[in-house]
C-alpha cells in the first residue's frame, strides 16, 4: 500500500478500554473489527484511483460499524459534493466491476447503495414532503453507520453541512437560552428509529416472510443499536456543554457540530462503550450483559451454517427451532440490558424528557 494510502492511527478505541475494564471476552466484536480493517483496506486499494476529488466513496453497513462478519455486503455510495457529471455515473459502473472482479459481495439491488448520493437533497431536504424514505435513510446513516476512503473531502463537508442544518435550528432562540440538547438531530434520530420497524413490517408483509428471522434478528440488534447510539450522541453533546460558562459557547454552532462529528465519527457499539466507561464504570452488570449478548449477536451472524437456517426459517416454525430461541433470548438480553443503563442515573432524565416526551 502506498504511503498515500496508509490507513491513520487510531487512538483506543472504547470498546477495547471497556473490555479491558470488565475483564471481558467478547472474540467476536473484536474478530468482526479485525475483518472490517481488512476488507476497508481492500477497497480503498481498488477504489483509491478512481475517486475524484468533488465525491467521496463511503462505506455503510457493517464494514462502516466494524462489525463485519462472513458474507455481510459491502454497502456504498459514491456521495457528489459539487456539479453533477456524466462521468460519475460511468465512475459508479467502474466501481461496480472492480469489486466484482474482487469478489466482493455487493449491496442488496433496489437500495439505497451501490449508487450516486448528491450532497445537496441530504443537506437542504430534512423534513417536509420532499424528505423522501431514501433521502431520510441516506442521510441518517451517513451520520450514525458510515466511513470513508482515501478521499474525504468531500465526505467531511456533506457530515458538517448536514450537522449545521440540525444544530442551526436549535439555535435560533433567545441567545440567553441555554444550549441543552440538539433537539432537532435527536427527533430525526427517534423518527428513523420508528421508520426502520415501520418499514420492517411492510418488508414482511412484501417479502411473504422471506428471510424474516435474519431481519427480525438485525432489528433487534444492529438497527436497534443504531437508535440507541444516536440517542447517546445527543445525551453526551448535552454533558459536554453543559458546563461552559459563556451562554455564547452554547451559540457557537461550529463547536456544537465540529464534537458532533467527531463522536459520530466512531463506531455506534464505541459511543455506548465512551458512556459506559465515563458514566457506569467497571461495575456496571448491564454493561456486560449489553456487550455479551451483540458478541453472541455477531457470532451467531458470522456462522454460515446457522445464518443460513435463519434465512431459511418459516415463522410457523420459529416456536420450535432452537435456533431462533436463542437469537430471540439475546435480543430480550440485549433489550433489558439497554434499559437498565437508560433509566438508571445519569441517564434516567435524559431518556424521560428527551426519549420518551
Amino acid at each position: 500500500m502506498s504511503e498515500q494510502l496508509a490507513l491513520p492511527v487510531q487512538p483506543r478505541s472504547p470498546v477495547l478500554e471497556l473490555r479491558d475494564a470488565l475483564e471481558a471476552d467478547w472474540p467476536h466484536i473484536l474478530a468482526a473489527r479485525e475483518r472490517a480493517a481488512r476488507m476497508y483496506e481492500r477497497v480503498q486499494i481498488l477504489s483509491y484511483p478512481f475517486v475524484p476529488r468533488d465525491t467521496s466513496l463511503v462505506l455503510f453497513g457493517s464494514l462502516a460499524r466494524a462489525e463485519f462478519t462472513h458474507g455481510s455486503d459491502v454497502d456504498w455510495t459514491l456521495l457528489v459534493d459539487g456539479p453533477a457529471d456524466p462521468d460519475h455515473w460511468d465512475l459508479t459502473q467502474r466501481l461496480r466491476s472492480k469489486f466484482t472482479a474482487a469478489r466482493i459481495k455487493p449491496p442488496s439491488p433496489g437500495g439505497p447503495f451501490g449508487r450516486l448520493t448528491f450532497s445537496h437533497d441530504l443537506i437542504h431536504r430534512i423534513g417536509g414532503d420532499n424528505d423522501t424514505n431514501q433521502n431520510t435513510t441516506q442521510r441518517l446513516l451517513l451520520l450514525l453507520e458510515s466511513r470513508p476512503t482515501s478521499n474525504r473531502d468531500a465526505y467531511d463537508r456533506v457530515i458538517a453541512n448536514v450537522l449545521t442544518r440540525y444544530v442551526e435550528e436549535d439555535l435560533l432562540g433567545p441567545a440567553e437560552s441555554p444550549f441543552r440538547v440538539p433537539r432537532f438531530l435527536l427527533n430525526d434520530f427517534a423518527r428513523y428509529w420508528r421508520t426502520m420497524a415501520v418499514d420492517f413490517a411492510h418488508k414482511r408483509r412484501e417479502r411473504q416472510a422471506d428471510q424474516w428471522a435474519v431481519r427480525t434478528t438485525k432489528l433487534r440488534f444492529s438497527r436497534k443499536l443504531l437508535h440507541t447510539a444516536g440517542l447517546l450522541s445527543c445525551f453526551l453533546c448535552r454533558e459536554a456543554f453543559k458546563e461552559e460558562k459563556s451562554v455564547a459557547r452554547f451559540h457557537d454552532a461550529k463547536l456544537v457540530v465540529d464534537y458532533l462529528a467527531r463522536l459520530l465519527g466512531t463506531t455506534p457499539l464505541d459511543i455506548v462503550a465512551r458512556v459506559v466507561l465515563d458514566y457506569f464504570g467497571k461495575d456496571s452488570g448491564a454493561a456486560n450483559r449489553l456487550f455479551g449478548a451483540y458478541d453472541s449477536f455477531l457470532g451467531l451472524l458470522d456462522d454460515e451454517d446457522k445464518r443460513e437456517r435463519l434465512k431459511n426459517l418459516s415463522p410457523g416454525d420459529a416456536d420450535s427451532d432452537p435456533l431462533y430461541r436463542e437469537a430471540s433470548a439475546l435480543g430480550k438480553a440485549f433489550q433489558d440490558a439497554l434499559g437498565e443503563i437508560f433509566f438508571s442515573e445519569p441517564l434516567r432524565d435524559f431518556t424521560i424528557r428527551y426519549g420518551v416526551f
